[in-house]
């Protein structure tokens, strides 16, 4: 689209742009962009934000905050780069708006969302392009964009930390800057002063993807005012729980590398030092060292002042759905305002797996929780989950009310074979015995789930007469005795009966992209709004992983530190499971299986142990909504035959029993390069 000509003074318009001037005009007093109502009470008759505003002669310009830090140690505080866009209009009328931000250490080596853009400039440095559609759709609608550089990426100073001080100053400074608070420049290494004052009120909602949204989550954590919302998209809360699972090591259990991967090139020359001191402060033995802690926004949720809605993928891989579950509790045990899309995706960005409702429901949460606009979407359920590939449903809490932490017990079978799950207590001296076997995994144990196998214990309920559904965290404790020094443990919940699943595993993590593009807000030369659809990407399986959970068995007496343990000595430690919402439908079994090394998703042991389950002193306790009475209702009566889809297998990616190739999908470390970690 070419750059609309501007009127200048003794310059005779069009007669089109003169209607189009008028015509926006008219549309600005009618929905008025934030910052310029004089009447509060007027604020309740407005329902949504327009597009009374021109992309195309926005202002965008460049800024350097300063953190406050030198972590490149070069006797100078790092500036961060911020590169804003925010309409003409309101600021010549003298009107305030406010912010849509993304801090993000991608902009340069990596690129964002699923066609990976960067951002670009033009030979005075100014911002071109700016990654995703935030910018084309909602500068237009009255809000500015920001997108910041962590320190140490793309164009800002410093050196990026993983999560650590830098990265989460680099944001609340720019948080800071827009409300008056920080420094920032018109220059990189200059002195001539840029304000934002001027044309911010000061609002600010975070918005992003992986990193970005971890980032998020962090800045919320500091309580830092200005701060109204924040849009966590498959987001950290604890980079320990991304690097360890309760001190068993996953993926490459150190973040160095992470570092060395998104900075600049001329912060990987001046930050070796930097990732020498991250790598010695998080080892790879799984201690929780004070440098995690820094790490832990968990810890700090009594500070969030900011809404939060949360959006995760249930079978995300990488940040997995604990990260959300543990975040999600802490923010409901503080009364933090929030809100939840759960899908069936991997690590896959709403925006491409449900995309005319995400635009539009994001657009309200804007307009509410920056604009103050009385849109109802604050009274509205608090959760949206996927049943299905794109068939979703609505609770208006969640957990719902009525979830009842359930306590199951595995117990012997009758016969060769599984064990049984039930609420009945298995009778004192019942055991169950495995051995780890690094070579396979989750979906091999649960195929072989009705054959007595070395490599797991597995116990099972009756076909289920009635649908029952898990909406929550769960937990697994079990009392083991292990034949070696060193063991880890996985714990897995799955539902036992055919379905058709989004393939997580598969290219794309459920989802395929397609040729043809949709538009959503204006474009430039320089900058499109319109991107390529997709479509949900199906497995039709025989049995489908629910939730997930990881131990190193030496931590039994301390979750912060592990210990060699003793060899014939009975320890007794608590999985925590990835939070989750699923029903198990009738027909269907549900399965608790323990084993060892969960193949590409856990890193093995020094030592292959042997372990001997206490089932009398083994429990599952799992969220059921109806508690103990669903239970026994779905486990009583006849259960419904139950048909298999056609052609069963597992996920795209994911080997079935015998084969003996690892998934690539799933295969760790997970780089940012491949798409996993973005």
């Amino acid at each position: 689209m070419p750059m609309r000509k501007r009127i200048t003074r003794g310059a005779r318009a069009p007669y089109g742009t003169l209607v189009a001037a008028a015509t926006a005009a008219l549309l600005a007093t009618l929905v008025t962009p934030a910052g310029a109502r004089t009447d509060p009470a007027a604020a309740g008759s407005v329902r949504e934000s327009r597009p009374v505003h021109s992309y195309a002669d926005a202002v965008r310009e460049s800024v350097w905050v300063d953190t406050g830090l030198d972590g490149d140690g070069d006797g100078r505080a790092d500036r961060v780069a911020v590169d804003v866009v925010r309409p003409r209009e309101p600021a010549a009328a003298g009107r305030k708006i406010p912010v849509i931000m993304d801090a993000s250490p991608y902009y340069a080596c990596c690129g964002r969302g699923n066609e990976s853009q960067r951002k670009t400039y033009d030979a005075d440095g100014k911002p071109v392009q700016f990654p995703l559609y935030y910018d084309n759709y909602f500068v237009p609608r009255g809000y500015a964009f920001v997108a910041v550089d962590l320190a140490g990426t793309n164009r800002s100073d410093g050196c990026d930390d993983v999560g650590g001080r830098s990265d989460v100053r680099s944001a609340k400074a720019v948080v800071d800057w827009l409300n008056g608070r920080a420094r920032g420049y018109t220059t990189r290494t200059g002195t001539a002063p840029a304000r934002a004052t001027g044309w911010s009120t000061g609002n600010v909602g975070m918005i992003g993807k992986s990193w970005d949204g971890t980032v998020a989550n962090g800045v919320a954590a500091t309580g830092v005012e200005g701060l109204k919302t924040i849009v966590p998209i498959g987001a950290i809360s604890s980079w320990y729980d991304y690097f360890h699972s309760q001190g068993a090591p996953l993926y490459d259990a150190n973040p160095s590398w992470l570092s060395d991967y998104v900075n600049s090139p001329g912060a990987r020359a001046r930050c070796g030092a930097v990732q020498d001191r991250i790598a010695a402060a998080t080892p790879y033995s799984g201690d929780r060292t004070a440098a995690w802690s820094e790490r832990d926004h968990v810890k700090d949720a009594h500070k969030v002042r900011a809404s939060v809605f949360a959006v995760h993928g249930q079978q995300d891989l990488n940040v997995r759905a604990g990260q959300f579950g543990k975040w999600w509790d802490a923010l409901a045990a503080h009364g933090v305002e929030r809100k939840v899309w759960l899908s069936q995706t991997g690590h896959v960005d709403p925006f491409d797996f449900r995309r005319a409702d995400w635009v539009r429901t994001l657009h309200r949460w804007f307009d509410h929780y920056l604009l103050g606009y009385d849109n109802g979407i604050d009274r509205e359920p608090a959760a949206d989950i996927e049943r299905a590939p794109d068939r979703w449903t609505t609770d208006r809490h969640w957990p719902p009310r009525g979830t009842a932490t359930t306590t199951l017990r595995p117990a012997p079978g009758a016969a060769a074979g599984p064990g049984v799950l039930g609420r009945a207590p298995a009778a004192p001296g019942s055991t169950a015995t495995f051995t780890d076997d690094p070579a396979l995994g989750e979906l091999d144990w649960a195929a072989r789930i009705d054959t007595a196998t070395p490599e797991k214990a597995g116990f099972v309920t009756r076909p289920l007469s009635r649908d029952l559904r898990i909406a929550g965290s769960s937990r697994v404790t079990v009392t083991a005795t292990p034949t070696t020094a060193t063991a880890h443990l996985s714990a897995v919940l799955v539902d036992l009966g055919p379905a058709t699943i989004r393939d997580y595993a598969a290219a794309g993590e459920g989802i395929t992209t397609l040729a043809h593009r949709t538009c959503w807000g204006a474009s430039t030369p320089g900058d499109s709004a319109c991107f390529k659809e997709t479509e949900a990407r199906t497995a039709d399986v025989a049995h489908t992983v629910v939730s997930r959970g990881w131990a190193d068995l030496g931590t039994w007496a301390d979750p912060r530190k592990g210990r060699p343990l003793t060899p014939g000595r009975a320890y007794t430690l608590t999985l925590d499971l990835a939070a989750a919402d699923h029903v198990v439908p009738a027909g269907h079994r549900l399965a608790l299986i323990v084993g060892g090394t969960d193949r590409d998703l856990l890193d093995p042991p020094s030592t292959t142990p042997t372990l001997t389950l206490d089932l009398a002193r083994t429990r599952a306790e799992l969220p059921l909504v109806g508690g103990a009475g669903a239970f026994a209702r779905s486990t009583t009566g006849p259960a419904p035959a139950t048909s298999a889809p056609n052609g069963l297998r597992p996920p795209s990616g994911l080997r079935p029993p015998g084969a003996s190739m690892p998934p690539a999908a799933v295969a760790g470390p997970r780089l940012p390069g491949a798409g996993a970690a973005r």
